[in-house]
């Protein structure tokens, strides 16, 4: 039986691994983690993470051909292939801080690998990490090798959250590169057997390592570049009463572009695409390519206009200041159907509107409290490392609430804002929400979920991104 061990039990490695071991039912899959409180979650009925679909899948499997521990080092020292899942944070301080990689857990689980096998092994590079990762770790199971063969592959997820086990069961593509050497070749060729068991042939692209560790910062890249770019255009449309959901569905319909990823909005967050932009610019940086490394950066610019412009808005809209006043946060995950609130734009709107001292009370049906306390005081990056390794906050933020239901977040509320498109977001009573609310009632909808003419004639105030600035809205331009 081919036995695969997947370390870093998160986003990635959880739901693909589960996914693996429900089409493969002929291996046997071992998911393993240091952190023992998140393998008891993945071992019970609550699961780490929120993903329509993965219980399903988790429960089919789990106890079967799918484990979760602790003992890291058993599970490597029996795998045929190793999937490396392990956080790769922004660094902090040192050489490329604030842009490049920190690979301190990738490093460390490569020099474990090298010192408890003691069999071949095809080690996946799983995690999204710079170009020429490979070739370093490569370097460290080599030279710690005791006369074990290793190949390395990269084999970069695409996964979209609140859509993942419908991207893993039906992918676009799976990419996977290694060296174009007879053994790189036969570990594809290994690692293309298992994804092949339910993915048509034709979608498994094989490349050498570079083109596919580059491959899933470049897409992560044009992905962001075209929210920043209709997001660009929705600041534009407010300045001259265009309508951006009309110029970009307009923009849409031309086959060379499409529709998707053209939805303004108060910006992008996820664990993702600032990461990877911020890694591409460095290494464009290193390679003697500044203008390239520009380009790349006007991505993110934007996308911290459209958060600070956002805030901006709310401020100069109440009277120039929202002091002492309360503010409902609708939706704190950086988009419905995930409780992820990595990058959340929510969180530098909320920290904003805290700091012209505002009251706020949030409500996410996903995400809880001790996460949102923690996501509101952390330093930026801090995320980006395993649990146990993050700070805790010393208080709780004395001027946050966090509620169970829009209701209470709005009741005696100067303003709701719209910060994730929650479905249930569209269909609430805005009659009741107005009668309970301070007047006059604003509505800042980021995520342009709400029907802003019905909500007028209940007598909001509303704000929608990119769209016609009504009257009061215009008397209170807001300063960048």
């Amino acid at each position: 039986m081919v036995k695969i061990c997947c370390i870093g039990a998160g986003y990635v490695g959880g739901p693909t691994m589960a996914v693996i071991a429900l089409k493969c039912p002929s291996i046997e899959v071992a998911v393993v983690d240091i952190s023992k409180s998140r393998i008891a979650a993945w071992n019970s009925d609550q699961l780490p993470i929120y993903e329509p679909g993965l219980d399903d899948v988790v429960k089919q499997c789990r106890g079967k051909n799918l484990f979760f521990s602790s003992d890291v080092e058993k599970h490597v020292y029996e795998a045929d292939i190793v999937f490396v899942s392990v956080n790769t944070p922004t660094k902090t301080q040192g050489l490329g801080a604030g842009k490049a990689a920190d690979l301190t857990y990738w490093e460390s689980a490569a020099r474990m690998i090298a010192d408890v096998s003691k069999s071949d092994k095809i080690v996946v590079e799983k995690s999204t990490v710079p170009v020429k990762t490979a070739e370093a770790i490569e370097k460290i199971l080599t030279h710690n090798s005791n006369g074990i063969k290793f190949q390395i592959l990269s084999n970069p997820e695409f996964l979209a959250e609140g859509t993942a086990i419908k991207d893993l069961f039906n992918p676009d593509r799976v990419l996977i590169g290694g060296r174009e050497t007879p053994e790189g070749e036969k570990a594809i060729q290994a690692l293309k057997g298992v994804y092949a068991q339910w993915v048509p042939e034709e979608r498994i692209l094989t490349t050498n390592l570079w083109s596919a560790e580059l491959s899933k910062l470049a897409a992560n890249a044009f992905l962001a570049q075209r929210i920043s770019s209709v997001n660009a255009m929705s600041a534009l449309c407010e300045a001259t009463g265009a309508d951006v959901t009309q110029v970009s569905f307009a923009v849409g319909t031309d086959t060379r572009i499409g529709p998707k990823f053209l939805n303004a909005s108060v910006g992008f967050g996820g664990s993702c695409f600032q990461k990877d932009i911020l890694n591409l610019v460095y290494i464009c940086e290193c390679n003697g390519l500044p203008e390239v490394a520009e380009y790349w950066k006007q991505v993110i610019k934007i996308n911290d206009y459209q958060k600070s412009r956002f805030v901006n808005r709310v401020v100069s809209s109440m009277f120039n200041t929202v002091a002492t006043k309360k503010i409902a946060i609708l939706g704190f995950a950086f988009k419905k159907d995930t409780g992820d609130t990595r990058e959340t734009p929510a969180i530098d709107v909320c920290k904003g509107l805290l700091g012209d001292k505002a009251f706020l009370s949030i409500y996410d049906p996903q995400v809880t409290e001790d996460q949102i306390q923690r996501d509101l005081w952390m330093n930026k990056f801090d995320w980006d490392h395993p649990i146990h390794l993050q700070p805790t906050s010393p208080t709780t933020e004395k001027k946050v609430s966090v509620v169970w239901d829009a209701y209470e977040a709005a009741k005696d509320a100067d303003g709701v804002c719209i910060l994730t498109e929650w479905d249930e977001f569209k269909n609430l009573d805005y009659q009741r929400i107005f009668d309970n609310m301070r007047k006059p009632a604003f509505v800042f909808d980021g995520r342009n979920v709400v029907n802003a003419d019905k909500l007028r004639e209940i007598g909001f105030i509303v704000y929608s991104i990119g769209k016609p600035l009504d009257a009061w809205l215009k008397d209170m331009p807001a300063i960048a």
